[in-house]
């Protein structure tokens, strides 16, 4: 199977009742030992400016509407590990770019610079990680628990939290409650 990296895994009917319901999930990783992921649609219920101020990183005072965006969840694995979801600079340190647009960034600094000019255009901050062991994901998809989607910025950035899944599943042309959760194959 090809790299599903730069790529969103959409959550199937079948996943009902369980974390991963109705997530959408970014790769930023996935190769022969395995793939790596962040869901970029569960608010854990603490917004960015309120983390920047527990982390003595910004001022209860700044109102930058970048920092009026809620931290997600990332998925099951490490919770308390943060990942920033950045547009493209490569000057942080403890980065991986992940396409030609964005990079994922774990380091203290970016963190400290979300409050200033040197902000990322475009970034998510999210705690934790979905991670599949070899060939977890291929068989997954084999059980039709997901459906694939290249990535883009304007459902990353530039929609709605609450609204990526159904728009994910629009964009593919139907919607994904209109299927049914039995798995098979014809």
């Amino acid at each position: 199977m090809d790299s599903l990296q730069n790529h969103f895994l959409i959550a199937m009917p079948s996943l009902n009742d369980t974390f991963f319901e109705r997530s959408l999930i970014y790769i930023c990783e996935h190769d022969a030992k395995g793939a790596m992921g962040l869901m970029v649609n569960r608010p854990i219920g603490l917004g960015v400016q309120e983390l920047l101020t527990q982390l003595e990183l910004a001022d209860d005072a700044m109102l930058h509407p970048a920092l009026q965006s809620q931290v997600l969840v990332g998925g099951p694995v490490n919770p308390e590990r943060g990942f920033v979801l950045h547009s493209a600079q490569p000057h942080w340190s403890n980065s991986d770019t992940v396409s030609e647009a964005l990079m994922l960034t774990t380091s203290r600094d970016i963190l400290a610079a979300l409050c200033t000019a040197k902000a990322p255009d475009n970034f998510l901050v999210i705690l934790g990680y979905a991670g599949w062991s070899r060939n977890q994901l291929e068989q997954e998809l084999a059980d039709n628990a997901w459906l694939t989607l290249p990535a883009t910025e304007e459902l990353l950035f530039h929609t709605p939290v609450e609204e990526r899944w159904e728009k994910a599943t629009h964009s593919l042309g139907f919607n994904a409650w209109q299927m049914s959760g039995d798995v098979g194959h014809a």
